[in-house]
């Protein structure tokens, strides 16, 4: 784990600031920061499925990213997620936008969107993910203003991402509830109000939060509607998990959606962050990642098998979207294998 960095890049409004990005920093000095590392967890479409106990479905991951090594695929889940740098630059991307994130910015993700960490030369950084299922703060059993917690991850109507950038003033006390989130759900001595205090200080930052993005906020119907849209293309989701080098085109996909075409080309762009070609072409490369990783057939077999007839172009389309080659790629996850097994990666 590197040493946390001095605070003298982050510009603040408040000593109170400074005091919370030093608490939060110190809350993670001993705590184990893993290597990104989640490709065993992702299926052929880049669904990350982590399991969740049912009575307390919040997970916090402390992750390292580098160029060196970070999984590149991109990823979807039904989570709920917060992601916050504590090093250095990232640059985060869900569905067609880019995001630009320095240390301290806290991004609401749009987690039903493909969603990755973009590489660049000299990427370092800690990151505290924190994601949670949706149910865990309101369900159907819950009081009525408990959605209110949940509006940032559903609200963004200007269709621009939400984050906190480490210089407003919200942050020090998203800040200052982090801290004690990671302080209570980390905690060794695992007392028997664990988890009680992890939910506690969970709804403090949700809290902060909501009233942060309090501009964008909508009614309940919307916030409701927003939820059920993912629910309405899951059978379609279903059908390209189990046909990926299949030709889909916009009617069939509709007509299995059972909606009309263009009421479907308007939903599956919210719900995915992308065109269904897009998507499918995702699908397909994410597959033909994992057959690269996991079988020795050749490379002309899997472009064929994943439903790309024409092997330069999809030498093209995989190093576009993985930054190698697939020859590139498949030589990556050799050498890395040999090094797991001779211990010499960290």
């Amino acid at each position: 784990m590197s040493a946390p960095r001095k605070n003298h890049g982050l510009s603040t409004s408040s000593g109170q600031s400074d005091n919370a990005w030093l608490r939060l920093l110190e809350v993670c000095r001993p705590l184990r920061f893993e290597p990104h590392d989640i490709e065993a967890q992702l299926d052929t479409r880049g669904r990350y499925e982590v399991p969740l106990d049912e009575e307390f479905p919040l997970l916090i991951k402390l992750f390292r990213y580098t160029s060196r090594r970070h999984t590149r695929r991109a990823t979807w889940h039904d989570r709920l997620e917060l992601f916050l740098p504590l090093d250095g630059p990232t640059r985060f991307r869900m569905g067609e936008q880019e995001v630009e994130l320095q240390r301290g910015d806290l991004l609401v993700v749009d987690n039903l969107k493909l969603h990755h960490v973009v590489d660049f030369p000299g990427f370092d950084t800690r990151v505290i993910v924190v994601s949670f299922l949706p149910e865990f703060v309101y369900s159907l059993g819950s009081p009525t203003h408990d959605y209110a917690f949940l509006l940032p991850f559903y609200s963004k109507v200007a269709r621009r991402p939400h984050v906190v950038r480490a210089g407003e003033a919200a942050a020090a006390e998203g800040q200052g509830a982090l801290a004690r989130l990671l302080n209570c759900y980390f905690d060794s001595a695992a007392t028997p109000f664990r988890q009680a205090g992890a939910k506690a200080f969970l709804l403090e930052l949700l809290y902060h939060l909501a009233t942060h993005f309090r501009a964008s906020e909508v009614v309940k119907w919307e916030f409701m509607r927003q939820q059920e849209r993912s629910l309405r293309l899951k059978k379609l989701f279903e059908h390209i998990n189990a046909h990926t080098a299949e030709r889909l085109s916009v009617n069939a996909a509709a007509r299995i959606a059972g909606m009309s075409t263009s009421q479907f080309m308007t939903l599956f762009k919210q719900v995915a962050g992308m065109t269904l070609v897009a998507y499918l072409n995702h699908a397909r490369l994410a597959n033909a990642a994992r057959l690269l990783r996991e079988t020795t057939r050749s490379i002309a077999e899997i472009a064929s098998e994943t439903g790309f007839s024409d092997q330069s172009y999809f030498d093209k389309r995989f190093k576009r979207a993985f930054g190698r080659t697939p020859k590139e790629f498949r030589a990556g996850v050799t050498q890395l294998i040999l090094s797991k097994k001779s211990g010499g990666l960290s």
